[in-house]
């Protein structure tokens, strides 16, 4: 008998593989990623020498960045493959003709908008280069939403600020700490604020600076200080700037346009404090 080759049409339906749609990562869009269950919004995508990724936050604030793979992700219990947008954020300057104006933070801004009185929340920050570069990602977002953002010079009396501040239902306190990883000493500093309407959180860097992308420096990576030394002394000798902190700020700053210049981790922070002192107002 003759052996007839294989005709893909004559495989029964339930045997053929289902076309899987290609839906853009919009900021804001909740997937769940197939392989790890990890649940979350999508904050951002990235082109990379790896090919795209795309990074998630889920409800407790943790970011995951995982690959776009195809047919990676779950949309609705739907098996789906996601796209970049076609003008991602990262493809779109903030007032790029082609598109929505964006704010330094990568939220639409809104024309005309006039800054809002204070509120009687805050937000609390440990020192001056924090403020500094939460106003120049958030600025335009904080003065819409009245939120004013004032720093501590460090944590260590972080309980007897908070008391004196007198949080409550209409005085909403958020605090972003340096280095709050598990163990350190400002993780249990925290740990002592346990007032229901203050929200402390942090990132892991060291020193506010860290939270800035090497990349957006123009440098491989943030050097290693030994401990006991300064670290913002020990980064200017190993990166070969003069010994001037100040200036040495004044130049990463400078090198910060946009929320793409910062990392994930520091991100989903600000974010959260923002929206911590601002629910239940319009």
């Amino acid at each position: 008998m003759r052996s007839r080759s294989y005709d893909p049409d004559l495989t029964p339906p339930w045997k053929k593989q289902r076309p899987v749609p290609e839906v853009p990562a919009d900021p804001g869009l909740v997937v769940e990623e197939i392989t790890t269950g990890f649940c979350g919004a999508v904050i951002r995508t990235e082109k990379t020498a790896e090919g795209p990724t795309v990074t998630l936050e889920d409800r407790f604030g943790k970011h995951r960045v995982f690959p776009m793979a195809p047919r990676g992700f779950l949309l609705e219990g739907r098996t789906v493959t996601l796209v970049r947008p076609a003008r991602s954020p990262e493809s779109a300057p903030a007032g790029d003709a082609q598109g929505p104006r964006r704010t330094a933070s990568g939220s639409l801004s809104v024309p005309g908008a006039r800054a809002r009185v204070a509120r009687a929340g805050r937000i609390y920050v440990e020192g001056r280069h924090d403020a500094e570069l939460v106003e120049k990602v958030w600025g335009d977002d904080l003065r819409i939403e009245g939120v004013v953002v004032e720093y501590l010079e460090g944590v260590d009396d972080l309980p007897a600020v908070v008391r004196d501040f007198a949080p409550g239902p209409e005085a909403r306190l958020g605090v972003l700490v340096d280095h709050l990883v598990p163990g350190s000493k400002e993780s249990r500093i925290a740990a002592e604020v346990t007032d229901e309407h203050v929200l402390v959180v942090g990132h892991p860097y060291i020193d506010i600076w860290e939270a800035v992308k090497p990349s957006s420096v123009g440098i491989d990576a943030w050097p290693r200080v030994p401990h006991g030394q300064d670290w913002k002394s020990g980064v200017c000798a190993a990166l070969g700037w003069p010994a001037n902190t100040g200036a040495a700020w004044q130049r990463i700053l400078g090198h910060v346009h946009d929320y793409r210049d910062l990392e994930p981790a520091l991100l989903g922070r600000v974010e959260q404090l923002i929206d911590h002192v601002t629910v239940g107002f319009s």
